[in-house]
């Protein structure tokens, strides 16, 4: 059963199609996420990524776990619509097996750092239990520019 379904993520994220990544977030507490994408082989990337050999890109996959996190830093801001999560860096990523049309990728991050507005996040992409790939990303929260909160030129 899900948490938030795609629709309630398009509330939290300002990503659309085709960049946003998350389907739905299965689970969720005060320091950690999980988040599912499916992978199907209409993915506009599986055209020009090794058309004939299909695998998901491993910057779409950080990508989607980025997204995951994201929605744990924005969740409960009351004005979250008036902030972005930005990545500050990635660390340590590590790509252990293929992502394929088919296949269901669990995105799990935990919180392992939290200053003012920069978060820093242990994450892990499984398939089928099986760890495909890992990294420490760590973001940056922002007032996003248009809004009451950004800084007037």
């Amino acid at each position: 059963m899900a948490v938030l379904e795609n629709i309630d993520i398009r509330d939290v994220l300002p990503h659309r199609y085709p960049m946003l990544l998350v389907d739905r977030i299965v689970e969720f507490g005060e320091d950690y996420i999980v988040g599912i994408k499916n992978v199907t082989a209409n993915e506009p990337f599986f055209l020009g990524h090794f058309p004939d050999f299909p695998v998901m890109p491993g910057v779409l996959i950080i990508e989607a776990m980025a997204q995951v996190g994201g929605t744990l830093v924005l969740k409960d801001l009351p004005d979250r619509k008036s902030k972005l999560v930005l990545f500050a860096s990635i660390e340590e990523a590590k790509f252990r097996k293929p992502v394929l049309p088919g296949d269901t990728l669990r995105l799990e991050l935990k919180t392992l750092k939290r200053k003012s507005t920069v978060v820093k996040m242990q994450g892990t992409a499984t398939v089928d239990g099986q760890v495909v790939a890992e990294a420490i990303v760590m973001c940056k929260v922002i007032d996003r520019p248009g809004s009451a909160a950004a800084p007037q030129a």
